[in-house]
């Protein structure tokens, strides 16, 4: 029989409860509470999500089946569907939010160093969303559909890691490229995204920031070629191009120059084309970025 210390203690030793108690503090997370703290409510709901429990009783069951040890898992309060349900309702999400950016930033520090595919001493972002359905019956203010519910959730990925330094949840209804609004670009970073976020008078404020995108183009794009330069086939590029854009707005949207990789891809049977404002990176790693 082990008499150690449970994994789950072992890895919650790593966890800044400094910070976290700060969090708490700053927000009143506490104010009136007796029995069931912040931090067994931390603990439970981070307990849940890495052995994958799927609804309140799922937790409530399967902590219960560990009862004698929860007070060494470092939770002192009692479980129950109700404790869990009104916790989760009443304190303040801010709390928990401040505290993940605390181990987001903690967690970029440990990768940092790692190889990446690209050689590239600045940060690699991949920016997506993904709709998440719900239940229209029980979400009425999610209404994405007429007999559908739906939240979008938008990340922006650091690839090294693969930890989230954005995360935002908006209706389904909520326009992919609007949330490029409420990125603040690192300058020397590459944001890769894919054609739904496609606006160039945004895309140029990522130029003016001295931040770099990479992303695919539309086929009705419409540009003019100002200069190409040799390319090795045989890496699958077929041209590397500067364009300026000669649309009736794009042009008066992205009035600088651009850079148009045409690529095909061998492995899916492919043709891609994407746009970059970066005209130092070989052709390759363009397309091996995106």
């Amino acid at each position: 029989m082990n008499d150690g210390k449970t994994v789950f203690a072992q890895l919650f030793e790593h966890i800044p409860m400094n910070d976290f108690r700060k969090a708490v503090r700053r927000y009143r997370g506490e104010y009136k509470v007796q029995k069931f703290s912040c931090l067994d409510q931390f603990l439970c709901m981070a307990f849940a999500q890495l052995t994958f429990r799927e609804s309140l009783r799922d937790i409530e069951t399967c902590l219960r089946t560990v009862r004698p040890k929860l007070y060494h898992m470092g939770i002192r309060g009692g479980i129950s569907r109700t404790t869990l349900a009104k916790a989760n309702e009443n304190r303040d999400w801010h709390i928990y939010a401040d505290f993940a950016q605390v181990l987001i930033r903690t967690a970029r520090g440990l990768y940092i160093n790692d190889p990446f595919a690209v050689e590239l001493e600045h940060t690699v972002y991949a920016l997506d969303s993904t709709t998440i359905d719900l239940c229209l019956s029980l979400f009425p203010w999610a209404r994405f559909r007429k007999r559908k519910a739906a939240v979008k959730l938008h990340t922006l990925l650091d690839l090294r890691g693969n930890i989230p330094s954005f995360i935002k949840i908006t209706d389904g209804k909520r326009h992919d490229v609007r949330i490029l609004d409420e990125l603040i670009p690192e300058p020397g970073s590459y944001y890769v995204m894919d054609r739904g976020y496609l606006d160039f008078t945004r895309l140029h404020a990522f130029s003016l920031r001295l931040a770099f995108f990479v992303t695919r183009a539309k086929t009705n794009l419409r540009y003019r070629r100002v200069d190409s330069k040799p390319v090795d086939k045989t890496t699958g590029v077929r041209s590397d191009q500067t364009i300026v854009l000669t649309g009736i707005n794009t042009a008066e949207h992205y009035p600088d120059k651009l850079r148009r990789v045409r690529f095909f891809d061998v492995e899916n049977r492919k043709k891609l084309v994407f746009l970059t404002n970066d005209f130092s990176l070989p052709p390759e790693s363009i397309a091996l970025l995106y």
